[in-house]
């Protein structure tokens, strides 16, 4: 398996592993957020990983992650990234793609001196990984959470939680209040 960076040419082969990866009713508008961060623009950039597997021709996309900049919403500074999504295609779970996804993005995130990682999903995933519930507890989703348990966060070289709460801004896809 082989983890790169994603480009605009694998648009497809990301919406098709986040259909095949997300029940009927979750399906149509992950993959739409997928491709749509692919094509976003930021500065700091957001981050599009793609696990490969070799196949009988070409390599096959089994696997997306994509980690998009956070701001704080009133200031604009930049604080780090949240993840979402992740999807690796069923045929492929259970081997240790999406883990392997996630330790890459770690390390990208880590090598650009990022400050927080957040998340919303699994507390029990994600937990293994370093994620907690009170790190995220000092950013304040853009939109209310139907889960709140599932807000988790992760810090990162210097990284310096601040004194008291402070609300956040996401890229423009994420800006969706469906997606929280």
């Amino acid at each position: 398996m082989k983890i790169r960076i994603a480009t605009g040419n694998d648009s497809d082969a990301v919406r098709s592993v986040h259909r095949s990866a997300f029940p009927q009713a979750e399906r149509d508008i992950v993959s739409q957020l997928a491709v749509d961060l692919l094509a976003e623009e930021t500065d700091p950039p957001v981050l599009s990983l793609i696990a490969e597997v070799d196949a009988l021709v070409d390599a096959v996309v089994v696997g997306h992650l994509a980690l998009s900049p956070v701001r704080m919403r009133d200031t604009g500074e930049f604080i780090g990234y949240i993840l979402a999504p992740l999807a690796v295609s069923p045929d492929h779970q259970k081997r240790g793609i999406g883990s392997q996804l996630i330790k890459s993005g770690f390390e990208r995130l880590a090598a650009m001196g990022s400050g927080i990682l957040l998340v919303y999903g699994d507390p029990d995933f994600y937990g293994r990984f370093g994620f907690n519930v009170d790190l995220a507890a000092q950013y304040l989703p853009p939109y209310p959470l139907q889960y709140p348990f599932g807000w988790l966060g992760q810090g990162f070289g210097e990284f310096k939680a601040p004194s008291s709460a402070v609300p956040i801004s996401c890229v423009s896809p994420l800006r969706m209040p469906c997606l929280w």
